[in-house]
């Protein structure tokens, strides 16, 4: 790389990219000494000197003068006077060292380093273009698949969708157009910066926020969402205007709001249910369409326990438990679930003590810890057969489960 070439390339880059001269002369000056350490001297204490002005390239190394004898880092005192009359023992001098294929080693790396500032000044730049939209959704193109996770072009910056990221069921094709939720720019990492998902519950927040204009404008506050993405949502609203109804306004004129963000999440169920800052009251509403006959409060122990009907406890806890699962992760709250009536009725274990006995079991059956095994029939996975039906792929898309546990349980089913 010529002189004028480089001075070339730094012009260039300083003008478009909007990288200064001085930052890409020490990035320059630092990547070539360190890529030329052991040609040029093996004095300890080396520089390299880029002018900014000629483009010139050398190299210098800080030498102290001796009588006689020099090792790596000294220098004759005959020699040094040779450059500096005055010279004399013990003075340190600082000494070129340029060597004479110094120009092919310092083009090769002056190219290398330009490109990394390029990409460190990329991955700066996308930091400050997407920052502040952290929480947003973004929409781009799927362009490719890597490992399981989908690469997405935004334009001006590549985002990744990692796979516990993705709902499950949901398909693409590279040039599909996708929306996704903005959850952190990273620029430390080699790959895309922009870190997005579909899966979590702020995905569904920030689709009310965007298809509701009465939550955009504050009047109505979203109080929280539980998810499990793919099948059913729940969504607490409240108004702060007595005049308009939170659930009303969210589901839209004959459903059509309630129903975009439906379409989008491909069909997901989506319960909007009125928020009361009465923790029974809330608990009711969390757990429609389910009536509830009455609720007890054990604040000790953050323990709701919900007494209702016999017609009425299946829908209550819901299709493998997701209702009350649901209802628990919305107002943040453990609960029983527990049968009005007879006393037999009243000494039926609850939910929570049902889920701790299928779990032992499973832990007895593949060796599973309490906390992979309560996971699994959280999700509906409590019996051998369950499992083997679900098969591997399906259970270690589960958040939270230990990979390592669900592949041996499945080598276990094949011996």
């Amino acid at each position: 790389m010529a002189n004028n070439e480089l001075l070339t390339i730094l012009e260039y880059i300083e003008q478009e990219r909007g990288i200064s001269r001085e930052s890409l002369i020490r990035a320059l000056e630092s990547a070539i000494l360190t890529a030329s350490r052991k040609s040029i001297h093996p004095a300890s204490e080396l520089k390299v000197r880029i002018d900014p002005v000629t483009g010139n390239i050398q190299a210098w190394a800080m030498l102290e003068v001796v009588e006689e004898n020099p090792n790596c880092d000294q220098l004759i005192i005959a020699r040094a006077r040779e450059r500096f009359p005055d010279a004399k023992p013990g003075d340190v001098l600082e000494w070129e060292v340029t060597p004479r294929n110094f120009g092919r080693i310092a083009a090769q790396t002056a190219k290398q380093a330009i490109i990394q500032q390029l990409r460190r000044a990329e991955k700066e730049n996308v930091q400050e273009e997407f920052a502040d939209r952290v929480g947003h959704i973004l929409n781009g193109t799927v362009r490719r698949f890597e490992a399981g996770n989908i690469i997405i072009d935004f334009q001006k910056a590549e985002g990744i969708m990692p796979a516990k990221e993705k709902v499950h069921g949901e398909q693409y094709m590279p040039g599909d157009r996708i929306n996704a939720l903005l959850q952190r720019v990273d620029i430390n990492t080699a790959g895309p910066s922009l870190i997005v998902s579909r899966a979590c519950p702020d995905f569904v927040r920030s689709l009310f926020e965007r298809e509701v204009s009465e939550i955009h404008d504050g009047v109505v506050k979203i109080m929280g969402v539980a998810r499990e993405a793919g099948t059913r949502s729940k969504v607490a609203v409240m108004s702060t205007d007595p005049r308009v109804d939170p659930v009303g306004a969210c589901v839209g004129m004959r459903g059509i709001r309630v129903r975009n963000i439906t379409n989008e999440l491909g069909g997901e169920r989506i319960d909007i249910i009125p928020y009361d800052p009465d923790i029974r009251k809330y608990a009711m509403n969390a757990l429609l369409p389910a009536k509830v006959q009455s609720v007890e409060v054990n604040e000790a122990k953050h323990e709701l326990t919900i007494h209702v009907t016999e017609e009425q406890s299946k829908l209550a806890i819901g299709k493998k438990a997701q209702n009350v699962r649901l209802c628990s992760k919305l107002i943040g709250w453990n609960i029983n679930i527990r049968n009005e009536g007879s006393a037999a009725r009243d000494s039926k274990p609850s939910i929570e003590e049902q889920i701790g006995v299928a779990a032992e079991k499973l832990s007895d059956r593949f060796g599973f810890s309490d906390e992979t095994a309560r996971l699994l029939v959280m999700n509906g996975f409590v019996t051998e057969e369950g499992i083997r039906a679900a098969g591997r792929d399906a259970l270690l898309e589960i958040d939270g489960v230990d990979a390592g546990e669900i592949n041996r349980a499945f080598e276990k089913l094949e011996d």
